[in-house]
């Protein structure tokens, strides 16, 4: 049965998310997915030969590293609410979450790890918020 608030709060996202992330949503595909020590945010391009695109992604991704590494969340709070699940917590991880950016073929993707129980139950709430507002994906799952 479907949800028609969560359909409002999608294209709510998807329209704030619009003023943060300089890419075009719906000509990119995002992925979030859980590892043992945190996760891997994959964002590419629909199309691998879409420079323009790839290129917004990449420097995206690489500006939401340096700041995630130094506890600002503000870009996904003013997409998903203050209140997101996780998220206070990675602002507050200190030095206890790291942030790593890879450049893909057609994107690029954030690694986030922790060692710190509580800090990995935070990234893997945070995601499954992501994937749930963004109606995300996700592809490493085994």
């Amino acid at each position: 049965m479907s949800n028609p608030d969560m359909g409002v709060h999608q294209a709510e996202v998807a329209r704030d998310g619009a003023e943060v992330m300089p890419f075009d949503l719906a000509r990119s595909t995002h992925f979030f997915d859980d590892t043992r020590n945190g996760g891997i945010e994959t964002i590419t391009a629909n199309n691998k030969h879409d420079t323009r695109q790839t290129a917004l992604i990449r420097s995206h991704l690489a500006t939401e590293s340096k700041r995630f590494s130094h506890g600002d969340f503000s870009d996904p709070a003013k997409i998903h609410g203050k209140d997101m699940p996780g998220l206070a917590e990675l602002a507050n991880a200190g030095d206890k979450l790291h942030v790593q950016y890879r450049s893909l073929p057609a994107g690029a993707s954030l690694t986030y790890a922790s060692t710190d129980p509580d800090v990995i139950a935070a990234i893997h709430a945070w995601f499954a918020a992501q994937r749930s507002d963004h109606a995300a994906h996700s592809h490493l799952h085994r």
